[in-house]
């Protein structure tokens, strides 16, 4: 860490997937002085750095943020696990390293929305500019940027194959690239993995910023409040080593704390629904009513059968099987050591008259809990199956002055009609794609749901008592401007001069896939508006649609008569 000043020329609070990102690109030319305050340390633990060790740093009171929902009144009244990162590179530090940037309509989407410039074709460039892609770059790909994206151990288990096989049999789309021209189908699946290691945005864009002069990071400190003077953010008031210290800004405080930290700490600095901040005890400094609502986030649960043949990952669950993995991983970065094991996938739509694929599978050669516990006895495999573009929405609230205080946290999962109709196409379309020659070799039984869950109510009852966050909180500080729009275009919060969020809480909406490669174009785009630098230039790139999207579910089957 460099020398503590007291005035910079940017506050970042948040050194997470957008905060390390706007920290390399903020002091790249040495004009700015900035600072980076990061409640959470170090993240040089093999834990984190081994991508196969995923479940640990996440369920890891020392790296995250252990946050619990209010009861869940439509799954049954189940708090709901919300891990967010605490730690150098935040949520990219403890994530499942996957890498789906999401499909194009999503970004036209946000546009529709009212997050103007933002649609996909001005998106695609900073997607481009942020990327290391292992097999080349292209119009859609790129091979120049920071972040390392492959596929880890290039689907060498014949789960993977014999997955993707399945769909295309039962009338799916085969895709080469989902995150190119067409997600809509089953292929191989990318994470952001580089030479063995997880490439989180502190791997990526924090390591090499660090050794630059115009740069202090700041961890072990939370930040309390931003701090107002006539409708401008001045700086920002911080507790570090038990000690409350002022930073003041020459031109802005940027929030990256994350679609949790973000909204809760706008609360907190006196920013959001007057009625929210009366009944914390937090007076009113400027009302902005879309503080923390429209929160959204992905569910999913885990489809799971027994496998037939001993190829699963359940052999490698043993301690002496775990302590070879993890040597050879010690010794030369590869082996199963060196993958997140999602390597297969798939996007498709899940009815008529859905535009653009709204279900994801990530397929896993082994039937396990997300916290890495053995599902079984035997071989199995499972895949994650979840719908993407849920129309429930739920919202973040401070409840206290004191900022130890976790919020509020209530999703409303599943409130809506269309989410629970989409679960159950899950169930339904996961159980035929099953069905197919090419998974004969390796179907057993079917673990979970289990042949007897059948009806609608039967499946609605399942997925209550089973399904899981896929850890994707967004939405709660939303871009746009309608009178709930927290930040307009330009990631500038309404109302308040020198104050902007630019993290995944201003996503208008949720997009088909995981967070943190749009989290990290957020921020690469930002750092431009930041700057007041010219946008890149759009892209021009064809995306492929399904023409008869609004008769047929899937483009391959014949429609029916």
């Amino acid at each position: 860490m460099s020398t503590l000043e007291t005035t910079y020329d940017y506050i970042i609070v948040g050194a997470g997937s957008a905060g390390c990102v706007l920290a390399n690109r903020l002091t790249e030319d040495g004009k700015h002085k900035v600072l980076l305050i990061e409640t959470g340390g170090s993240d040089k633990s093999i834990f984190i750095q081994m991508p196969t060790a995923l479940s640990i740093p996440m369920n890891t009171e020392k790296y995250a943020w252990q946050y619990e929902t209010e009861p869940e009144p439509f799954l049954d009244n189940r708090r709901m696990h919300c891990p967010r990162g605490k730690v150098l590179g935040g949520s990219s530090s403890i994530n499942g390293m996957v890498y789906v940037r999401g499909h194009a309509k999503d970004f036209d989407e946000w546009q529709t929305h009212g997050a103007e410039g933002w649609h996909y074709q001005n998106c695609l460039p900073y997607f481009r500019k942020a990327e290391k892609w292992a097999f080349g770059g292209d119009d859609y790909r790129g091979d120049q940027g920071p972040l390392g994206v492959n596929n880890g151990n290039q689907m060498q288990n014949p789960l993977y194959r014999a997955f993707i096989d399945a769909g295309v049999e039962a009338g799916y789309l085969n895709t080469e690239d989902y995150n190119g021209a067409q997600q809509e189908g089953f292929g191989a699946m990318h994470m952001t993995v580089h030479k063995g290691r997880r490439w989180s945005t502190a791997n990526a864009y924090l390591r090499p910023a660090m050794e630059r002069s115009n740069l202090t990071v700041m961890t072990h400190a939370r930040v309390y409040r931003v701090l107002l003077e006539n409708k401008t953010a001045v700086g920002v008031s911080v507790q570090h080593r038990g000690e409350m210290h002022q930073f003041r800004v020459n031109k802005e405080v940027i929030l990256s704390a994350g679609s949790i930290g973000s909204p809760h700490l706008l609360q907190l600095s006196g920013i959001g629904n007057p009625d929210v901040l009366k009944k914390a005890g937090i007076e009113t400094l400027h009302e902005l009513p879309g503080v923390g609502e429209n929160l959204q986030d992905h569910l999913e649960f885990y489809f799971q059968f027994r496998c037939l043949k001993p190829v699963s990952l359940n052999r490698k669950l043993g301690l002496w099987s775990r302590f070879l993995i993890g040597a050879r991983w010690i010794l030369f970065k590869d082996g199963l050591g060196a993958t997140n094991h999602f390597e297969s996938c798939a996007f498709i739509r899940s009815k008529p008259g859905v535009e653009w694929p709204d279900l994801q599978y990530h397929f896993l050669p082994a039937a396990m809990r997300y916290d890495g516990k053995e599902a079984f006895a035997g071989d199995g495999f499972q895949m994650h199956i979840g719908h993407n573009k849920p129309r429930s929405r739920g919202y973040v609230r401070v409840k206290s002055s004191d900022p130890h205080q976790p919020p509020t946290i209530q999703f409303n999962y599943l409130q809506d009609e269309a989410d629970r109709e989409g679960f159950r196409a899950c169930v339904r379309l996961t159980r035929e794609i099953m069905k197919q020659s090419a998974m004969d070799a390796y179907r057993g039984d079917e673990i979970q749901p289990g042949i007897d869950v059948q009806t609608d109510e039967q499946i609605d009852a399942f997925v209550r008592r089973s399904v899981e966050s896929a850890y994707h909180p967004s939405c709660s500080c939303k871009m746009g401007t309608d009178a709930m729009a927290v930040v307009d275009p330009e990631t500038k919060v309404h109302g308040i001069q020198g104050l902007r969020v630019v993290d995944s809480s201003i996503f208008p909406t949720i997009p088909n896939g995981n967070l943190n490669a749009p989290t990290i174009m957020v921020a690469e785009r930002a750092a431009d508006l930041i700057q007041g630098k010219e946008t890149l230039p759009p892209s021009q790139v064809a995306v492929t649609m399904a023409n008869d999207w609004p008769e047929r579910q899937r483009p391959n089957v014949p429609k029916r008569q």
